[in-house]
């Protein structure tokens, strides 16, 4: 099904690279979307799968990971309204190497492979774009094996939740966090009962605040270095 155009304006417009584009590359895009609901705790994709979309979250959140052979979970990131992933598949041709699971009732947007890689052969603004979504992507996957390796859990919360705010992959307006602490379990590979400890320990340390219904950051900074 087609996107509607309030919807698309709405989503697009909290990504940066929207506004590089031309008009007509904007008319494009706008009509070339597609719109997927994607239900709580099901697949919106899986690895293995062929690539054929660079998908956006419009509303929800998501969840990229993967599990071994012998059955471990490992978490990547959360992905919030604003965020697009994908296009590393898409660039290489390849199957997906993660699967990403809706942790809530979850709406995406699908930008069809030849839209996708029209944008890359007309757009050198697009292409910029790309390249530092890319390497903030990569920056945050050296900092997972970081994270894992030397960090302890409350360390782990506190980065997790920092890199929700990256611009190039979660462009998210607040720091107020609509989430649950379930949620920011599962985002960071713990319990919930982990994670509430956690995020107690972070609250008296003064860099976040926890509230009904989510949480709000209040040092960025010091969440980024927490446990360094």
């Amino acid at each position: 099904m087609s996107i509607s155009s309030p919807i698309c304006r709405e989503v697009l417009a909290k990504t940066m690279w929207w506004n590089v584009l031309t008009p007509a590359q904007m008319e494009r895009v706008e009509a070339e979307l597609v719109e997927r609901s994607i239900p709580a705790g099901s697949f919106a994709c899986r690895k293995g799968d062929p690539v054929e979309h660079w998908m956006g979250v419009s509303d929800g959140l998501l969840k990229m990971s993967s599990v071994s052979p012998e059955g471990k979970t490992v978490t990547f990131t959360g992905m919030l309204a604003g965020g697009w992933f994908g296009e590393g598949s898409l660039l290489k041709t390849e199957p997906r190497r993660y699967d990403v699971v809706a942790l809530r009732d979850s709406t995406l947007a699908c930008m069809p492979r030849a839209t996708f890689n029209w944008l890359l052969d007309t757009s050198i603004a697009f292409n910029r774009f790309l390249l530092m979504q890319l390497n903030a992507r990569l920056g945050l996957f050296i900092s997972l094996v970081e994270y894992d390796r030397m960090l302890d859990t409350d360390a782990r919360v506190a980065r997790c939740l920092a890199a929700l705010f990256n611009p190039y992959l979660n462009p998210v307006a607040s720091r107020q966090l609509p989430l649950s602490q379930e949620e920011i379990g599962y985002l960071c590979s713990t319990s919930r009962q982990r994670a509430n400890q956690a995020l107690q320990v972070l609250e008296k340390a003064g860099l976040v605040k926890v509230e009904y219904g989510g949480i709000t950051i209040l040092d960025m900074d010091g969440l980024r270095g927490f446990g360094a």
